[in-house]
């Protein structure tokens, strides 16, 4: 049984063939904004609850990479509250949170949700993208709800996801916080890799001295790939060229990325393309990211390095924009940098 509503703020990702994903409650659907048309009906994610405000959780869409054309759609789900958990909040009754995910390849012919567990139970995440293509959960609640004074005990401990790691081996639990980011939190990512986070106000008014505040302070949280330890292998001083630069990119045309690296390339250097999103309700509208082809790669004897990419091949695998292109040596991402992509 699906409890009603829950309907707000609902997911929506565009997929590789021009359509919409949209995913609410517990339903989702692939829709022709066209034709103002339903392609298709995905099956009912797995569990009790729902996923979307006031029972919210979020959602991001997995990388999409050159080596299938970018063909491959692949959506995440997770996090949520139980069914009744809005109502029981009222009563002052906060109900432990969902701490499921799931995982559906909405490009496949007959799709079936793949379910896993975080660490924990968390309502009120947000999901971002890292630029080493893995997965960050951050902020929120592990009991009640979305809403004004709806939740209760905060989640302090940001989770790491590894989408290509085998289950079981996914998920890790990362530093805590001192602040309570609750109802109306926010993160974002940063050029230099870091991830802002900011907001928490679970009153209508600007209110101190309780549980959770009205919360000013913004934090930027520091992932581990920004170690000094990592340098060594950390792409720097990356630059951009083309024939039209200042202009953009024109889709399916080759560019020029020169960057310095320490020591000679390592076995696997991946170039990520990730637009900035801008979120609200524990959703980054917007985001996604691209695993763009490298035609070629070579390091010079003092360490200046040049790469041959293709950009994406239509503005319905990248809709035109500034993207944040990152150099990942080694699984260590670079200070990324600004292109654009253009239709010409």
């Amino acid at each position: 049984m699906v409890e009603k509503g829950n309907n707000l703020y609902p997911f929506v990702h565009l997929s590789s063939d021009g359509n919409l994903f949209i995913f609410a409650n517990r339903d989702s659907i692939l829709f022709d904004y066209h034709r103002d048309q339903i392609i298709k009906k995905f099956p009912r994610i797995p569990g009790d609850g729902a996923r979307n405000y006031p029972s919210t959780g979020s959602s991001v869409m997995l990388p999409l990479e050159h080596e299938d054309g970018f063909r491959k759609v692949e959506v995440m789900v997770c996090g949520g509250s139980v069914a009744g958990a809005p109502r029981a909040a009222k009563r002052g009754q906060f109900l432990d949170a969902l701490s499921s995910c799931g995982r559906l390849v909405i490009t496949d012919e007959n799709p079936e949700w793949v379910m896993e567990e975080m660490p924990g139970p968390r309502v009120m995440n947000d999901m971002l993208i890292l630029p080493t293509g893995h997965i960050l959960i951050i902020n929120g609640a592990k009991q009640g709800c979305a809403g004004w004074q709806m939740a209760t005990r905060a989640s302090y401990h940001p989770y790491l996801y590894e989408p290509k790691e085998t289950v079981g081996k996914r998920f890790s639990v990362l530093n805590s916080t001192g602040i309570a980011r609750m109802y109306h939190s926010s993160a974002i990512v940063l050029p230099d890799g870091r991830i802002l986070v900011a907001g928490s106000n679970p009153y209508r008014r600007y209110t101190f001295g309780v549980a959770y505040p009205t919360e000013l302070r913004v934090e930027a949280f520091t992932p581990y790939y920004m170690g000094r330890f990592f340098d060594y292998k950390r792409a720097w001083n990356l630059s951009i060229q083309c024939d039209r630069l200042n202009d953009g990119i024109g889709y399916g045309e080759e560019f020029s990325v020169w960057f310095e690296l320490e020591r000679k390339p390592a076995d696997v250097v991946k170039f990520y393309a990730y637009p900035p999103p801008f979120a609200t309700h524990s959703f980054s509208m917007n985001q996604r990211m691209l695993k763009l082809e490298c035609r070629s790669i070579v390091r010079d004897v003092g360490g200046r390095t040049h790469a041959i990419l293709k950009a994406p091949p239509s503005s319905i695998v990248a809709p035109s924009g500034y993207y944040l292109l990152t150099v990942v040596n080694g699984g260590i991402p670079s200070k990324s940098e600004w292109v654009r992509f253009i239709q010409e």
